[in-house]
């Protein structure tokens, strides 16, 4: 799977049964559904996951939510757009 047959399958009802669950909880984010991404990476406990977990608070500007994050995840908060860091964390995960 690509960033872009990524993106193309937010116009579908469910995401693809074939992701991880890091995939989901960003394909249910750029759905437009944060609570169920955040539901969904909340209980996984690692770092790709933490990283995650910080974009999630970040984008709904909880800025201090979102450092704890990043720090459990090793990660700095980065300079760049929610937009653009989302796309970086699914590239990442593909």
């Amino acid at each position: 799977m690509t960033l872009q047959s990524f993106k193309e399958s937010l116009s579908a009802l469910n995401p693809p049964s074939d992701i991880s669950e890091y995939l989901k909880a960003l394909w249910y984010d750029a759905h437009g559904d944060w609570d169920k991404a955040h539901k969904i990476i909340q209980d996984i406990d690692d770092k790709s996951a933490s990283l995650i977990h910080a974009y999630l608070h970040r984008k709904e500007g909880d800025l201090f939510n979102a450092n704890y994050w990043y720090n459990k995840a090793a990660r700095n908060t980065p300079a760049s757009s929610t937009d653009i860091e989302w796309e970086q964390i699914v590239t990442e995960f593909l």
